[in-house]
């Protein structure tokens, strides 16, 4: 009994009680019926394409994808750090733009501290690019982030509407945390080290067959509206490639049911909220138009929002208050590249952190949020400001 409790983390048991205030919302009624199914229509295939993907990038990095990928990298970088770090930042950017922020917290955080340790550097400054491109890199394509995807469907019919808008203020986005961190760390990352010798994955077959599913997988990603149709063939091809190579890594927390049933509670509540109108007064506080200033804060009250209650709540609570794409797109700009701050503001946050404690890497949540408000106020100021020209 004593170790069952122990499994079960506060995290768990938060998630746990959220579900269970949602449910209790949809069975009275506090959430109308007919608001809950509208809602499950909505939401839906932006959960399944969570599931899908998930899948395919855990399956691909047992596979031994990204782990030769290091390799790889650490190869090309022929002894220059400066080299090794602009092909982990590139890394992080590819993975978060095409696989999502999660992702890249989940699997590239420990690819690249590793790579980091197995040269003989600090791995903090390659930890940091990751979690903070993990955020601010997500706002790229609709795929990249859970609250993109939510607000693809008003922004454009195609991700190339969406890219339209999004294109500037994510590369805003990357090239400010990416100077910051070259900056402090400028005598770590303008060293040399020892190249490694490349490894060799374990199983062929299943490298080659996961890395064709990636290659494959990625451009589908940019081309289609519904984006949960390719993740999804592609993880049905990776889960048949694996039940005839490696059936024993098959299993049930392939899915990421925290994840889901956090998002799926998230929604609800929300939606029950804006239903009753407790939330109406947000709409009337809100600026309007396409002013500089009203889009510097709109971005504003979404990072805040977003680094108070998570970024994901903070989009729904919103999203009423930004009437068209461009707003939308300020309001994405402060809960996608704001929420560097405090340690929940965003969930690939606190599932960086667990990586990085697991493999030895320390950082104090006091440093990291100090640092968090010195790279996330000029980034969702200046992005905020090239979206206005973009749009303008």
């Amino acid at each position: 009994m004593g170790a069952t409790r122990r499994r079960i983390g506060a995290g768990t048991v938060i998630v746990l009680a959220l579900i269970a205030v949602a449910a209790v919302c949809v069975v009275s009624g506090i959430l109308p019926s007919a608001d809950a199914g509208a809602l499950g229509l909505r939401t839906a295939p932006v959960l399944g394409f969570v599931v899908a993907i998930t899948i395919v990038a855990e399956l691909a990095r047992d596979a031994g994808v990204f782990d030769v990928l290091a390799q790889r990298l650490a190869r090309w970088g022929r002894g220059r750090v400066i080299a090794l770090w602009a092909s982990v930042v590139a890394l992080a950017v590819v993975s978060t733009v095409f696989l999502s922020l999660d992702t890249t917290a989940v699997i590239g955080t420990p690819v690249v501290v590793v790579l980091a340790q197995s040269i003989g550097v600090s791995p903090l400054p390659f930890a940091l690019a990751t979690v903070w491109l993990a955020n601010t890199a997500s706002l790229a394509l609709p795929v990249s982030n859970l609250t993109n995807l939510l607000a693809a469907p008003a922004i454009g019919a195609d991700p190339a509407a969406f890219l339209a808008l999004s294109w500037a203020p994510t590369l805003v986005g990357v090239l400010i945390p990416v100077a910051l961190l070259t900056i402090v760390h400028r005598r770590t990352l303008f060293g040399a080290y020892r190249v490694p010798q490349a490894g060799t994955p374990s199983d062929r077959l299943l490298f080659w067959g996961s890395a064709g599913v990636l290659v494959v997988l990625l451009p589908m990603l940019t081309l289609t509206h519904d984006v949960w149709i390719p993740a999804t063939a592609a993880a049905l091809l990776m889960l048949v490639l694996f039940a005839v190579r490696r059936r024993h890594v098959l299993r049930l927390s392939l899915v990421p049911w925290q994840a889901l049933g956090l998002a799926a509670a998230l929604f609800v509540l929300v939606e029950a909220a804006h239903a009753n109108g407790i939330l109406d007064f947000l709409t009337s506080v809100a600026p309007s138009g396409h002013g500089m200033g009203a889009l510097l804060q709109l971005a504003a009250m979404g990072a805040v929002t977003a680094n108070g209650v998570n970024n994901l709540p903070a989009y729904l609570i919103l999203e009423p208050a930004a009437g068209d794409p461009v707003a939308l797109m300020a309001l994405l700009i402060g809960v996608n590249l704001g929420p560097l701050i405090t340690p929940w503001a965003s969930l690939a946050t606190l599932l960086w952190h667990h990586r990085i404690v697991a493999l030895g890497v320390t950082i104090s949540w006091p440093r990291f949020m100090l640092w968090g408000v010195v790279v996330a106020v000029p980034t969702v100021a200046v992005a905020g400001l090239v979206l206005a020209l973009v749009a303008g």
